[in-house]
Parts: C-alpha cells; structure tokens; sequence
C-alpha cells in the first residue's frame, strides 16, 4: 500500500505561481511512476504531468513551458507551476504507479484545490 499526502494548493491571481507537493509513505520502493492529474468541475481527470524513476517526464500540451514536475528521493514530488491561467482552476490530485508481483497498483491522493482568478 501507498499513502500520498499533497499540499500546496490555493488561490492565486493570474500569472501567479504555486509549488504543489506530494509525499508518498508505505510501499514507496517499488513506485516506478509519479505524476499529477487534475480535475476541473463537470469535466474529466486530465493528466498534468509525470515522472518515472529514471527521471523521464511527461507532461500535457496545455502546461508545456509553465509547469514543472521533480522528484526528490523516492517519495517526494513537486509540481511548480508558472504563468497560472483562470482554467488551471481544477482539483490537483497526486497519482503514483507500483509494480509489484507482475502487477501494477494505481495509488491516488485526497486532492488539492488550485484557483486561478483576480
């Protein structure tokens, strides 16, 4: 098992920025990927960007150039998030990736609130 714990979010003016976190604990030596979805109200869960233990990343067209993901040992990632726009306004949640026994194991976070509004 994996429990993520993010922090970070909040309410920021346009073209602001927001450092979001997200510890992991538990099965974290078996992760072999980390990344950020959101989700806005009515609309589906997007991935944001990702991470995956060899430091390979991912991100999403829509923040290409704004946002950065980075991992700190095993079992800390951050998302900075630059140039913040009104529709980056969602539920920020953290999402991580174990392999274990040939099998793979999707681990979510409680999720975080980003409002981006003057």
């Amino acid at each position: 098992q994996v429990q993520l714990v993010e922090s970070g979010g909040g309410l920021v003016q346009p073209g602001g920025s927001l450092r979001l976190s997200c510890v992991a604990s538990g099965s974290i030596s078996s992760i072999s990927r980390m990344g950020w979805y959101r989700q806005a109200p009515g609309k589906q869960r997007d991935m944001v960007a990702a991470i995956t233990t060899d430091a390979g990343t991912n991100y999403a067209d829509f923040v290409k150039g704004r946002f950065t993901i980075s991992r700190h040992n095993a079992n800390e990632m951050y998302l900075q998030m630059n140039s913040l726009k009104p529709g980056d306004t969602a539920v920020y949640y953290c999402h991580v990736g174990r392999v274990s026994g040939g099998s793979y194991f999707s681990y979510w976070g409680q999720g975080t609130q980003v409002t981006v509004s003057s």
